[in-house]
């Protein structure tokens, strides 16, 4: 089923997944699978396009975000801590407690550097109390930002020079000066400032072009940015609350858009009657390798 055909893109429903909150789809070159979460639900889905079949890992908690960590394994940041999921057996293996103590704080998006360290987000909303945290692969953890409410939407720019995160309660895209030999960021500014609209940023990727993807909560759409912060091109969408997309496929011209059907009334389900399920753009750009998680064991 299309929704959307241009001379450019082409939207396709690829998968009936019907998620609570789908989110944090990674793709994985070296299989072609794409993986992908659904919070509430505690599973880690693995999607083959080319069959069309889904598989699940039950990882028993919240897992807010994955990324690749080696042959077979996931990085996954759950409820307060950094886990293991070894895709052969299902086992899950705890690295790190994080925030254990602070009850209404989950962790949320994470991504990988082109250095192979892990960056996720903590949040709470309401309340100014979530942090960002980068996990090295020398198993340090380092604090690097704090007074976050929904830390999302995680990216960097094809040189490296830019650093990109999302406050989704504050309807702000950051960006940071980001050194990429050390990890330091530094000089936030508001790339994106959408307040006073009905929606708000939720998860995003990069182009190799320098252009930010960001999905749209409760705004049926994707946005692109260009890297000064300019809406270059909007994407509708047949639903309601898309939440994260990541480019995918041989050419990595295929976006992969994640999306939730959680707190919708039954009116708005009917209205937006494919929440939950994964779609599939395809575009006329390529997105940026996926990087993966370098644990050194």
């Amino acid at each position: 089923m299309d929704w959307l055909k241009s001379e450019k893109y082409q939207l396709n429903h690829v998968l009936a997944a019907r998620s609570r909150l789908g989110e944090g789809p990674v793709w994985d070159s070296t299989k072609g699978l794409l993986y992908w979460v659904d919070i509430y639900n505690h599973r880690v889905n693995q999607f083959d396009p080319t069959t069309g079949q889904n598989l699940f890992f039950d990882v028993g908690d919240v897992v807010g975000s994955i990324a690749i960590a080696g042959q077979d394994r996931l990085i996954m940041a759950q409820r307060h801590g950094l886990a293991f999921l070894h895709l052969q057996t299902g086992e899950i293996t705890p690295i790190i407690p994080i925030e254990a103590d602070m009850t209404e704080n989950r962790f949320n998006d994470g991504k990988c550097d082109r250095q192979g360290r892990f960056w996720f987000g903590s949040m709470c909303p309401g309340k100014n109390q979530g942090s960002l945290y980068r996990y090295d692969p020398d198993g340090s953890l380092h604090l690097m930002e704090t007074g976050l409410t929904i830390a999302n939407g995680l990216g960097w720019s094809p040189d490296e020079k830019i650093f990109y995160l999302t406050d989704s309660a504050q309807q702000k895209i950051y960006a940071y000066n980001f050194e990429a030999a050390t990890g330091r960021i530094s000089d936030r500014h508001i790339l994106v400032d959408l307040t006073g609209e009905s929606f708000y940023p939720d998860g995003l990727t990069v182009d190799s072009e320098g252009n930010i993807w960001s999905a749209m909560w409760d705004g049926w759409c994707v946005i692109r940015f260009n890297s000064q912060g300019e809406e270059t091109l909007r994407i509708p969408l047949p639903v309601q609350r898309p939440t994260s997309c990541t480019f995918g496929g041989q050419d990595l011209q295929t976006l992969y858009i994640t999306t939730a059907s959680v707190g919708l009334s039954e009116e708005e389900i009917q209205n937006s009657f494919y929440s939950g399920d994964l779609f599939a753009l395809q575009a006329d750009i390529t997105g940026l390798p996926t990087d993966n998680f370098r644990f050194q064991d």
